[in-house]
């Protein structure tokens, strides 16, 4: 009797131990075959014609978005295979639904952030922007982080959240930008003399519009110097390089006309 009750015991856990070797490897075969299929999914989604014409911001978060959403659903497919009960699976996440909310609050600020960011595009890939002091040419737009990369080179990741709660200043968006460059020279200085020969300089300088028209003018009586002004506006992949030649061309035609540029001084009376 006590031998029948160990055979039927062993055969009901060899039975159970079947069933559930079968699921086990049917919930593996799933997560295998359903990541593989993910991955052609997204591939086929790079290579559609209408993909392809797309912004290459939107592509980006597209394709993070499509390949989360997939593999959760490649995920709990997988579990349903194992036998997991899809109604205690969806209990427990409703009842640690406080806690994932919780611990994946900035998670989620972010990824509402980079759909802000899409649906209102205050910029784009390829845009110089600066956010507070931190500054650089954006490089894709993530589901969580938008990556830029700064004037040295450096690899920035931006939360989200933070772009969409903060002033952004976008450099590229317009076509065209203003630039001004001052020059302080001595009060002994002739101003037509002056004026003259810092239009001279934009007249020698390439790259600035001639509309709106460029401007020379006194623009204060400082301390220690007469501080002129050069007003241009050009394109913006040229605003450094006209920035530098205006610079360095006002230095050299300063000095060619002998007008001097004088430094800080104080002059100090004893009585």
């Amino acid at each position: 009797m006590q031998t029948d009750k160990i055979v039927s015991f062993l055969d009901s856990l060899v039975g159970a131990v079947k069933t559930q070797g079968v699921r086990l490897l049917g919930g593996l075969i799933v997560l295998i075959v359903g990541f593989f299929l993910v991955h052609w999914i997204l591939v086929f989604m790079e290579k559609n014609s209408r993909f392809v014409r797309m912004e290459s911001t939107l592509k980006g978060f597209l394709l993070n978005l499509t390949r989360l959403l997939l593999r959760i659903i490649v995920i709990l497919t997988a579990a349903t295979v194992m036998g997991i009960p899809m109604t205690s699976f969806i209990t427990l996440l409703a009842s640690a639904g406080v806690a994932i909310s919780l611990a994946l609050q900035g998670a989620l600020s972010n990824f509402v952030g980079g759909m802000t960011i899409l649906l209102l595009k205050p910029f784009k890939a390829g845009d110089y922007i600066k956010i507070g002091d931190t500054e650089g040419t954006v490089q894709s737009i993530g589901v969580f982080y938008t990556e830029l990369a700064s004037p040295d080179n450096r690899h920035i990741s931006m939360p989200n959240s933070n772009l969409t709660n903060t002033a952004i200043v976008n450099f590229t968006r317009e076509g065209t930008r203003r630039l001004d460059v001052f020059f302080g020279v001595s009060y002994q200085t002739d101003l037509d003399q002056a004026i003259q020969v810092l239009s001279g300089v934009i007249a020698e300088t390439s790259g600035i519009l001639s509309d709106p028209a460029p401007v020379v003018k006194l623009s204060e009586c400082g301390d220690s110097s007469l501080r002129f002004m050069i007003r241009v506006w050009t394109k913006t992949s040229d605003y450094w390089t006209v920035n530098w030649d205006l610079i360095e061309g006002g230095k050299r035609a300063l000095d060619k006309a002998g007008i001097e540029i004088p430094y800080p001084q104080m002059d100090v009376h004893v009585k």
